[in-house]
């Protein structure tokens, strides 16, 4: 399937999403957590990013994201640690599930299957598969939504995100048209460009998710920042023209006030010196909401931006080639 077919079917990957939620077994826990650590790279891991950031405001006990090999030497028997690799093969998930194997209080798989899915049934831990044989980029809804269900069936959140992942799939469905319509006309804007983008910093794992998808889907170089903290350096950067430089701001009617005078600030510093401006205003009533349109909103400017480069988007051939390198010699 075609990466544009695959950001087509974005709004019933949600649905697809949720049916595998509703029939997953997670085992309750005697311990009573003090963190919870979600490992993953990539596509499978800017869903754990992504989902710290909705959840804060609910859950008592902070998130860790890790995207490496490492283990923190805080992984104890309180430890809740959830395994994120879409294929099951990432080499450095799963260097990092057989670090936790001794030390976790309880380890929860999501995956398409591989060695990372072997090793869950190996172990008897509880695991979520997920329908596979897509690029881990184009499944973000796919380990997003399991987290939710991971976290509501060990009773650490409600359930009141089963209506909001719902009621997401419904908005991008009857707004794909305009989206699609918007996200052209960006792309058009944005060719021969770098972008920079910004965001509240309560999004900026959706800043991040665009970065990636222009990288990949594009193949092009860009870089995020947040905002207030880009008010406390990056805004000084701005003193020198940039003509190959264009602004886009991820925009939320929920962004802080005081964030949102901020950003008004920074357009009027930065016109005299970009190439542009430009503003994407997300659409939904929660969080969870605002940011499946944000992202499906930016992954179709990331595959439109890719055909105007003359690439094929689903290409990844350099990371291809580096994860032959390396497995030609394994840990």
């Amino acid at each position: 399937m075609q990466m544009e077919q695959l950001i087509e079917n974005f709004p019933n990957q949600i649905k697809r999403a949720i049916e595998i939620g509703e029939s997953a077994q997670i085992n309750s826990s005697s311990v009573s957590f003090n963190h919870i650590f979600i490992s993953g790279l990539g596509g499978s891991g800017i869903g754990g990013t992504i989902f710290s950031q909705i959840v804060a405001d609910e859950l008592s006990i902070p998130i860790l994201v890790n995207k490496d090999y490492s283990l923190p030497a805080y992984i104890g028997e309180k430890s809740l640690v959830i395994i994120c690799s879409y294929s099951g093969n990432t080499e450095e998930t799963l260097e990092v599930l057989r670090k936790a194997k001794d030390k976790a209080g309880k380890i929860i798989c999501i995956t398409s299957g591989g060695a990372i899915l072997d090793f869950a049934k190996e172990n008897n831990y509880d695991y979520i598969v997920i329908d596979g044989g897509m690029p881990p980029r184009s499944c973000f809804a796919y380990s997003f939504v399991q987290l939710f269900y991971v976290l509501n069936g060990l009773g650490l959140i409600n359930a009141d995100f089963k209506i909001k992942l719902e009621k997401s799939a419904a908005l991008l469905l009857s707004e794909q048209h305009e989206i699609k319509t918007l996200a052209n006309q960006m792309a058009i804007d944005l060719k021969d460009s770098i972008p920079v983008i910004y965001s509240d910093a309560s999004y900026e794992g959706v800043g991040i998710r665009f970065r990636q998808q222009i990288n990949e889907n594009s193949k092009m170089l860009c870089w995020h920042h947040v905002i207030p903290e880009m008010n406390h350096n990056e805004l000084v950067g701005w003193r020198g023209n940039y003509p190959n430089v264009k602004a886009v701001f991820l925009r939320n009617e929920s962004d802080f006030i005081r964030n949102q005078e901020r950003m008004e600030f920074l357009k009027e510093v930065i016109e005299p010196y970009c190439a542009g401006i430009f503003e994407i205003h997300s659409k939904g009533e929660s969080n969870i909401e605002r940011t499946f349109y944000l992202i499906h909103f930016v992954d179709w400017i990331s595959q439109y931006l890719g055909v105007m480069n003359g690439f094929d988007t689903a290409e990844i051939d350099v990371i291809n080639k580096l994860k032959g390198s390396l497995a030609a010699n394994p840990l």
